[in-house]
């Protein structure tokens, strides 16, 4: 087990394996629904995973969990840095997944547009307490998508998530800090 210190340099630098990933997780303490409840800032912990930076550079922001029943899971930034809640379309997610996309910023404009399409205000995911790896934790689950996120606490406002999509074995990590202030 490696120590707080070299969690923490993971976390800052946003680059590890999924093995170092996973060990960080199984250390984290869980959370409960309501200590999800807010508005929260992402980023990707890069572990080689087909979709590191994809997120980054479509303009996501986090995630905004209301109560239990309603989450907006994909929140991203228009042009003019506004938050707006998108809802997730499977055949696309499919097709990120098989297509070679570049991860460079100069997509950025037709990412945007195309998040911006599906721009929803309706809940597209609910919290549960779910067992994973052992423990049970705090979970978003998506209406509309074989995927399940689980949360660990890395602080009072710093958590750690791992999306478990059906459709591809690799899990996705990424880290969410809480907005304290909008």
């Amino acid at each position: 087990m490696e120590t707080l210190e070299n969690y923490h340099l993971i976390l800052n630098t946003g680059n590890t394996t999924t093995e170092k990933a996973l060990e960080l997780f199984d250390a984290l303490e869980p959370v409960n629904l309501e200590f999800m409840f807010g508005l929260w800032q992402g980023s990707g912990l890069h572990t080689n995973h087909p979709i590191d930076g994809l997120l980054e550079i479509s303009n996501w922001y986090g995630k905004e969990f209301i109560d239990s029943e309603n989450v907006h899971p994909l929140l991203f930034l228009d042009n003019q840095e506004k938050i707006f809640r998108v809802a997730p379309n499977p055949t696309l997610m499919d097709w990120v997944l098989k297509l070679p996309i570049p991860k460079n910023k100069s997509l950025r404009p037709l990412l945007v547009s195309m998040n911006y399409l599906m721009k929803t205000d309706n809940s597209q995911a609910r919290l549960r307490m779910m067992e994973y790896r052992g423990r049970v934790s705090a979970t978003m689950i998506y209406d509309y998508l074989p995927i399940n996120d689980y949360f660990r606490k890395v602080d009072e406002n710093t958590v750690l998530g791992i999306m478990d999509y059906k459709n591809l074995p690799q899990l996705y990590f990424f880290i969410l800090k809480r907005v304290v202030n909008l």
